[in-house]
């Protein structure tokens, strides 16, 4: 690829010689070399091929693509035999294995192999190691839909082009990039406008889709729940709506009659309605009908909130970034066997078990969908019923990668999330987790930015006690203290105790029944009432 001058206010980016400018690019697509002339001085700009340019620190991203985790081992003896990821494992396309008919004179013309994509993105703000992460997980994002990251192109710009996103040099270059590669898709780093895809389709050539579509074909592979599917199908649908296409005969008209000069009977003279029309139209009624369809299966999920609230069982939701380790957490403190895998939104549909304090105290741990910077509104909307396990929760478990180059930017993402699903108000501890494969300086950094936080590993095992007791001293306990006198015949009285809604402080057998000294719930308290001692 050569190299053109670039005409910007940046001497740092015009000095760069094409191999530093591929070292960036390189480091973009996760390959692990280290850029030469890394901590030179000079501005911030685009490099002239598109890979971002110097800046005036050491550039401190390098590795393997964001949110992916590093290590080479992932999975531990809680995680059980994982025979859902042994399920979607068992279709995967593999680099490299192509079906390609090298005479194109027989009956088939097939290319099965994974999809080729080069990523586009715009650097609008922050630090040129902002822009590095977010394109990096713009490639983790593709290699988690099934395809292969050939190139990286980033452009230093105030804001998108109106037209094209990236400014109408920028297109060219990338097209050339496409042609040079043989990719088939353009991945953007942004949510694109109709017009900015038509249009940047137009200069390219090939298929262009934007981060969200590709956020939404992600959770289409995953989801696996009725709910899930009808959920993901739903927000797919209202991305699409505004992005109807019409193509040649999709503009004709499905009426009959003399329109047109196509004569077929009276009855059906008229304009007609168009086949983007029609196609609107079918849409709407399908989201209408996934909608009810969404509505119907909310009950179900409400009854058995409503039976935990009713037995004042405390929830505890486990939230946070994709990838952050929420599904290990959960399989290390309940040994759950849910599904773990090293790639974004490995798991969608949320999960519930029961746990017991190490006093004997029931609470419910629930594992949710991960969040991702600028998540979708489609998708928070028709998630909304499972986000509400979050909003409903009695404590907040919020899951930190403290291994990504960007924690504090996860952190600030899940918030805005949170704060989406009314979900701000609930009290929150910071489970800094990959402690074990962190930078220590880092984690020392956020700890003395978040005041109630643990440091765990779920993978080793580190910190889980400290965390226990977090959640111990976080859940609402019984508040009501009774000292009750209990008959001997009442054996039933005192099951209930014993079990996960009663904190016993002191049990002594006496002549005529049982001296108990309990804290029991609101509810339990009414029920006790009658064997209350006034000794």
């Amino acid at each position: 690829m050569t190299s053109h001058p670039n005409t910007g206010p940046d001497s740092a980016a015009q000095d760069m010689s094409p191999e530093e400018i591929q070292a960036v690019i390189d480091r973009i697509l996760s390959k692990d070399t280290p850029a030469p002339g890394a901590g030179r001085g000079g501005g911030s700009g685009a490099g002239a091929n598109g890979g971002a340019g110097a800046t005036g620190g050491p550039t401190s991203v390098l590795g393997k693509a964001q949110a992916i985790s590093r290590l080479d081992e992932v999975y531990t003896n809680f995680d059980g035999d994982q025979q859902d990821l042994e399920e979607r494992h068992a279709l995967r396309r593999k680099a490299g294995l192509s079906t390609e008919l090298e005479d194109v004179t027989e009956v088939e013309y097939r290319q099965l192999r994974l999809e080729r994509v080069v990523l586009a993105g715009l650097w609008t703000e922050g630090t040129l190691a902002d822009a590095e992460n977010s394109l990096r997980e713009l490639a983790a994002l593709a290699e988690t839909a099934g395809s292969e990251v050939l190139d990286g192109l980033v452009q230093r710009r105030a804001k998108p082009d109106p037209g094209t996103f990236l400014g109408s040099g920028k297109a060219q270059e990338l097209k050339a990039i496409v042609m040079s590669t043989g990719a088939d898709t353009v991945v953007v780093d942004a949510e694109l406008a109709p017009s900015q895809r038509r249009g940047l389709e137009d200069i390219v050539k090939v298929k262009v889709i934007d981060r969200t579509a590709l956020i939404l074909d992600i959770f289409a592979q995953h989801a696996k729940s009725r709910e899930g599917k009808a959920q993901v199908e739903l927000a797919q649908l209202e991305y699409l709506l505004p992005r109807l296409r019409g193509w040649g005969e999709s503009m004709s008209r499905q009426a009959g009659g003399q329109v047109g000069g196509a004569g077929a009977g009276m009855g059906s003279r008229g304009p007609g309605e168009t086949k983007i029309e029609l196609d609107r139209r079918r849409i709407r009624t399908r989201m209408a009908k996934l909608r009810r369809e969404i509505a119907a299966m909310k009950p179900a999920r409400e009854t058995k909130r409503a039976n935990r609230r009713r037995n004042a069982v405390p929830s505890v939701a486990i939230a946070g970034y994709t990838n952050a380790g929420k599904s290990s957490l959960l399989n290390r403190l309940t040994d759950a066997g849910v599904l773990v895998e090293n790639a974004l939104f490995a798991t969608l549909d949320p999960t519930v078990r029961k746990a017991e304090t190490a006093d004997g105290l029931g609470y419910t741990l629930a594992d949710t969908v991960g969040f991702v910077r600028s998540l979708p509104t489609q998708l928070v909307e028709a998630f909304r019923s499972t986000l509400e396990e979050v909003a409903d929760s009695d404590l907040i478990l919020h899951v930190v990668d403290v291994s990504h180059p960007d924690p504090e930017g996860q952190i600030a993402a899940v918030r805005t999330v949170f704060s989406e699903v009314d979900a701000r108000k609930v009290p929150e501890i910071i489970v800094l987790n990959k402690a074990d494969a962190a930078d220590p300086f880092v984690v020392e950094r956020l700890k003395q930015r978040e005041p109630r936080h643990v440091v765990v590993s779920a993978r080793t095992g580190e910190g889980i006690p400290e965390l226990l007791r977090a959640i111990s001293d976080g859940i609402p306990r019984p508040s009501v203290k009774l000292e009750l006198l209990i008959p001997y015949n009442r054996g039933d009285l005192l099951s209930k105790l014993h079990e996960t809604d009663a904190e016993i402080l002191s049990l002594d057998h006496e002549e005529t029944g049982t001296r108990a000294v309990v804290m029991v719930r609101e509810g339990l308290a009414a029920e006790l009432d009658p064997f209350i001692s006034n000794d």
